[in-house]
């Protein structure tokens, strides 16, 4: 399937889902048949190399692509569309790093080709990596993986939750600490099927309570020697981290941009009424509003622009992500005041999008994290 068809079939799907905004903004968990009409329209092509069927040809030429398949999924399901992020985040690992060292590259290869596959077989791929008291941080995990003693791979324990897409993702990517090693290594877990009961070493801590990004079912597991598959590329996390965050970060950016488009859409419509009665402190809110709006915009396209000339980028992208997500909740903030009390009922949207940008604001790399690299890294910079 070609890139312009997944994105007219994209296009055609979330409309489809905007027109059922009230009542999907009321749900608290996801549906299994969005998904299923998801994977019809090509999206899952998007973790797939071109040599073996997918779309992705390299992160300057396929990042804007598949942040506006992502962006335009948000303006009609925001959670919908945080999950699916997740699955060419994940699989970005494998598609930006080609190549590794030589004692490794036969079998990255070779794990590299299994995991496109199973993507372009059907299946999502999603992110369980966040600990309690982690700070965001993959380097802080506490979780460890013991070899297998009765076969190949791993076993992984630990505590993890925001495993967003719990019950869709068919592969979940997390970290871990190898017995007998100091540094974490990337691992990825096959959930298919599995019982959350912990009668197969998954137990359910805790559902995802809904607060922001409602139906993402970001549950919180308890995770005991489960069977683990280890990167192929074994200890390789950090360059592995580094050749992909930029792309990542853009994906989880480009689902706060199209919730920022609806919401001033849908905003505009709601005042269009009344404008000329509305208050000067309205006024002024609103004016602010479509300001910010276009200040969005302006340091999304800058991160994209970043990764297309210097993939991948790292302080451009965390200085447009944090821009992204500070502007996004203050416009949402604003939209709230103008459109009025109203904005507390659930029959409007404005609150549930309001609760879904400052979230999204925690995501790769979360607040504190994403203000130690811009420091960090801005000492670097000589630009």
């Amino acid at each position: 399937m070609d890139k312009l068809t997944i994105l007219q079939n994209v296009r055609d799907l979330s409309a489809r889902f905007s027109a059922e905004r009230k009542s999907r903004q009321l749900r608290r968990r996801l549906e299994a048949s969005d998904f299923d009409q998801l994977r019809e329209t090509g999206f899952l092509l998007t973790g797939v190399p071109v040599e073996q069927g997918g779309i992705w040809e390299d992160c300057a030429r396929s990042a804007r692509f598949i942040c506006e398949l992502l962006r335009t999924l948000a303006r009609g399901d925001s959670s919908v569309a945080l999950v699916c992020s997740m699955h060419p985040a994940v699989l970005s690992l494998w598609l930006t790093s080609p190549r590794c060292p030589p004692a490794f590259q036969s079998a990255w290869e070779e794990q590299r080709r299994h995991v496109f596959e199973t993507a372009r077989a059907g299946a999502w791929w999603g992110t369980i990596t966040s600990e309690p008291g982690s700070g965001g941080d993959i380097a802080n995990t506490r979780a460890v993986a013991r070899p297998n003693a009765h076969g190949p791979g791993y076993r992984a324990s630990g505590h993890k939750h925001f495993g967003s897409g719990s019950g869709i993702a068919s592969f979940m990517l997390t970290t871990a600490v190898p017995a007998g090693e100091t540094e974490p290594d990337w691992f990825f877990l096959d959930v298919r099927g599995v019982p959350w009961d912990g009668s197969a070493g998954v137990t359910l801590l805790a559902e995802w309570d809904g607060h922001g990004m409602t139906a993402t079912q970001s549950h919180a597991f308890q995770f005991e020697d489960f069977p683990a598959t280890r990167f192929a590329w074994s200890g390789g996390w950090r360059a592995i981290a580094s050749a992909s965050s930029g792309f990542i970060s853009c994906c989880f950016t480009a689902v706060s941009v199209g919730i920022v488009d609806a919401a001033i859409a849908a905003a505009r419509q709601q005042l269009e009424r009344r404008h000329a009665s509305l208050r000067a402190y309205e006024r002024l809110e609103w004016s602010k509003t479509e300001q910010e709006g276009w200040l969005i915009l302006q340091a999304y396209e800058g991160m994209l622009r970043a990764i297309e000339e210097e993939n991948p980028a790292p302080l451009a992208v965390t200085r447009g992500k944090v821009a992204v997500a500070e502007l996004a909740e203050s416009a949402l903030q604003r939209i709230c005041r103008v459109v009025g009390g109203g904005t507390y009922s659930r029959q409007l949207p404005f609150g549930f999008w309001f609760e879904d940008v400052r979230a999204l604001g925690f995501l790769r790399p979360p607040w504190g994290l994403a203000y130690d690299q811009l420091f960090d890294q801005s000492w670097d910079d000589q630009s």
